[in-house]
């Protein structure tokens, strides 16, 4: 699985022009997944990011975590986080798992953030997302396990 977060003030995803997810504080999560994936790396994925310590403490340093500021999630699924550009100039997708795979794997890293106690919202799979984010920083990080 990757990832791209982004520590934001807010973020909302609108599909269709209908908002259906937006969050305060915390991080817009971009998550892809490959066709190897599975449970572990969708628990890794949760655990790792609930405790990155990206939020700034009182001395200003990033020192705290989405779940020491109380922050919230936005998960966004991605598969264009697979694309690879190494021919010519139209990516290529062929490394992202299949829908049958990744949909309920993005759904089930979101249920693992919420295990972890980090309220969590998501985009619609496979729809044409406008995602809105009001970057904090900006501080973005890429993550993949």
């Amino acid at each position: 699985m990757k990832a791209i977060i982004q520590r934001v003030q807010q973020g909302s995803v609108t599909v269709e022009g209908r908002r259906i997810a937006g969050i305060g504080r915390g991080l817009v999560i971009l998550v892809g997944v490959g066709p190897e994936d599975g449970e572990a790396n969708a628990r890794a994925l949760a655990r790792k990011i609930a405790l990155l310590r990206i939020f700034e403490d009182e001395q200003g340093k990033m020192n705290r975590s989405l779940l020491d500021i109380a922050g919230e999630a936005l998960v966004v699924s991605q598969f264009t986080l697979f694309a690879d550009t190494r021919k010519g100039n139209r990516p290529a997708f062929t490394g992202a798992a299949l829908p049958a795979l990744a949909k309920p794997l993005c759904e089930r890293f979101a249920g693992l953030l919420r295990e972890q106690g980090v309220p969590t919202q998501e985009g619609e799979f496979g729809a044409h997302m406008r995602v809105e984010i009001i970057n904090d920083g900006p501080v973005t990080i890429q993550i993949e396990l």
